[in-house]
């Protein structure tokens, strides 16, 4: 049996398209990983120009800190901080009439230099005039307070309620007897 050109040549192309679509069905998972790679590639590089750019500013955010910090009170490390600022917090509250009846203390958490005490408020009440006040006096404190997650809305006497954390910031004092000891020689006083 003698095969013409035409016919070697249909079977070759024939061959080559059963070879191509049995790769293109293998292949086709590594086409989902590469693309899959590929876009976490760009989401990895999308952030670490962010985090260099950040870092360029790293010098004007410190500035910024340092201006800040003196507006933060300090306070022992000892000292319990959820007494004080729930005491604040009630004071400012009945100064203004605004009844807060649920509340829970959340876990000081160390940021750096800064602590964070997260007071959540779960039910209060009060006339739109006092809440507003309340957190006008909340804010005009010399302490560094945030209201985050505020909501609000009338009860049946048209009266508000709802709910709010309060971020409370401050600073530790650091012990000097714990304090590392200074780079460098130590200059004694004279006399001693």
């Amino acid at each position: 049996m003698k095969i013409s050109a035409r016919e070697l040549l249909l079977l070759l192309l024939t061959v080559g398209m059963a070879l191509f679509g049995i790769t293109a069905i293998l292949a086709r998972p590594r086409f989902e990983q590469w693309k899959t790679l590929r876009r976490d590639q760009e989401a990895l590089q999308a952030e670490i120009a962010e985090d260099q750019r950040l870092l360029a500013s790293r010098a004007t955010w410190e500035r910024e800190f340092e201006s800040l910090k003196s507006y933060l009170p300090q306070y022992p490390i000892e000292k319990k901080m959820d007494v004080h600022w729930l005491s604040v917090m009630d004071n400012l509250a009945s100064k203004h009439g605004v009844r807060v009846t649920k509340r829970q203390v959340g876990d000081e958490a160390r940021l750096g230099d800064i602590y964070e005490l997260p007071i959540e408020v779960r039910e209060w009440e009060g006339s739109l005039d006092a809440i507003v006040h309340f957190l006008f006096d909340l804010q005009s404190q010399g302490a560094m307070l945030d209201v985050r997650q505020l909501l609000m809305k009338p009860n049946e006497q048209k009266e508000l309620r709802g709910r709010f954390v309060l971020y409370c910031a401050f600073t530790r004092a650091v012990d000097q007897a714990a304090a590392p000891a200074p780079d460098g020689p130590v200059e004694q006083a004279p006399g001693s």
